[in-house]
């Protein structure tokens, strides 16, 4: 959840957002029977950008989102996919086929019952042609989904429908990973209102299928209040405070004076909190599968050209440079899949380090010693990895590259990418292609550098095509060595993220997709 505004961004320079979701198994397991001696919580948040799952692509609107809008599956702690709304699924027809098996009895806040119509429709309004999901990537499996994007199909044709209370859907190669694709936020269930047009989604006293509905909105904070009909049984904690403006001062002086219970907070801060007698105790490592990576614009010059890619890749050292500015948990990235996801492998497939071979490239281009090349502008939005990424394509190569920061950095990589820039990724749920195609894919939307490579795309699709892991994998590694091979984008970093946590608060451990469920806390007795 993808992903972090537009590109899901994990970096919390800026804003603190916490990394929210109404899909981990706290209240599956019964967070609601659990004693509690307080009856609220307050978590600081980033200001959602919007509350509707199928307009949600940034990590600020997820955090909240996610608590009103309920999905079909889970993952718990240990990244388990588990039943959430549909009690169990099958996968059929050698994988082209899933069909989910709803709980029986669902119902809304307001008591109406919560249907196959319901998720099938919510699904199937990511895929508006005037107005589809930021994230709308993750369908693309579906059979007649990329055709309904372009506007060439209707709604009826799509590989989505409802049948009795089963959620049937047709893919068109074997997607057995779909379960878990159906998972991410985007994916949240909304009612009828909000798909007519007839209700914002997220209104105060508006209708939700998540643990929590919005109660208040102010500038200061969003109020949340427990669903009483949630489907696993009404939250322990009745009212949830999201604070959006904690008057200028810093997570942790916030979490100190007792106005926040649980807050995201930087690794400097982390650094020296883990040794605080006070703090230490209350400090927690989340867990993230999230990934920061350079990008080039390979559709004009210069890097429309793949031997000045190559020369950039090769030109750094990006294994001594990440390992140096590697901090707070952060680890150097060999992949553009992180570890610990499936399929990930344990290979190294970033550019081999070669200086020498660089130079040799760029004169092969026309560009020998940067001559000829046209202005390079680097877009960093505050990593730190930039400065040293120009210093030594200017020490190896001779280019001086100028980099920029901009107030809406994706926003400008959607319409005008500049000829490099940095991006951070946040997984939608765990597997390979969350990575590969969702980020470089030919017709992908976070494909900011717009690179298109067949063979990459028939890589991919011959890894989503078997159901045999090691068929996959090594369909994904043909993959990865594409990458590498024509640089599109250089992994830099992994990470983790860090937070304080109220001592007695239960249930304040985000999975490794970074998703605290609000709906499975809980104030110790």
């Amino acid at each position: 959840m993808a992903s972090l505004n537009h590109a899901r961004r994990l970096a919390i320079a800026g804003l603190v957002a916490l990394l929210g979701g109404a899909t981990l198994l706290g209240a599956v397991l019964g967070g609601g029977a659990l004693a509690q001696d307080r009856g609220q919580v307050r978590i600081l948040v980033g200001e959602p950008a919007n509350l509707d799952p199928a307009r949600q692509g940034d990590a600020a609107s997820a955090a909240s989102g996610t608590q009103l809008f309920e999905t079909v599956t889970a993952f718990d702690p240990g990244l388990t996919l588990r039943p959430a709304l549909a009690a169990s699924w099958d996968v059929t027809d050698d994988g082209r086929q899933v069909v989910f098996h709803l709980r029986p009895d669902l119902t809304f806040s307001d008591g109406s019952a919560l249907t196959a119509e319901d998720v099938a429709a919510s699904w199937l309004r990511l895929l508006d042609p005037a107005s589809p999901s930021p994230l709308a990537a993750l369908l693309h499996d579906v059979r007649n989904a990329r055709a309904r994007l372009a506007g060439q199909v209707g709604e009826g044709e799509v590989g989505i429908r409802a049948d009795g209370s089963d959620v049937v859907v047709d893919l068109e190669r074997p997607g057995a990973d779909f379960p878990a694709i159906a998972a991410a936020p985007i994916f949240g269930v909304v009612p009828r209102g909000v798909r007519r047009g007839d209700q914002q989604a997220g209104a105060p006293g508006g209708v939700v299928s998540g643990g929590y509905a919005v109660a208040t909105v102010t500038a200061e904070e969003i109020t949340l209040e427990a669903n009483p009909r949630y489907w696993a049984g009404p939250p322990a904690i009745g009212t949830v405070r999201l604070l959006l403006d904690i008057g200028g001062r810093s997570p942790v002086a916030a979490f100190e004076a007792g106005d926040v219970d649980y807050t995201i907070v930087f690794a400097f801060d982390a650094a020296w909190i883990r040794y605080d007698d006070r703090l230490g105790p209350q400090l927690r490592e989340v867990p993230s599968l999230t990934l920061t990576y350079v990008a080039f614009d390979t559709t004009r010059p210069p890097f429309d050209d793949p031997r000045v890619r190559q020369a950039f890749g090769t030109a750094v050292d990006w294994r001594r440079l990440t390992a140096l500015g590697a901090f707070g948990g952060e680890q150097p990235a060999r992949s553009m899949v992180p570890p610990g996801i499936p399929g990930a492998g344990d290979g190294d497939w970033l550019p081999v380090h070669d200086p020498d071979g660089a130079r040799a490239l760029l004169a092969e281009a026309g560009h020998a010693g940067g001559a000829g090349l046209p202005p390079i502008h680097f877009a960093v939005d505050g990593w730190g990895y930039a400065e040293a990424i120009a210093a030594e394509i200017r020490t190896e190569l001779g280019i001086e590259i100028s980099l920029e920061a901009v107030d809406d950095h994706f926003g400008r990589l959607q319409t005008d990418p500049p000829e490099m820039f940095i991006v951070g990724w946040q997984a939608d749920y765990p597997g390979p292609n969350d990575f590969l195609g969702v980020l470089l894919g030919s017709d992908a939307g976070d494909n900011y550098g717009r690179w298109v490579s067949p063979a990459f795309d028939a890589a991919l699709a011959d890894a989503l095509a078997t159901r045999d892991p090691a068929e996959a994998q090594a369909a994904y590694e043909r993959a990865l060595a594409i990458v590498r091979d024509e640089v599109p984008a250089v992994p830099l970093v992994t990470g983790a993220d860090w937070a304080l946590s109220r001592e007695g608060l239960l249930g304040a451990g985000p999975n490794p997709l970074g998703m605290l469920r609000m709906a499975g806390l809980a104030w110790a007795p």
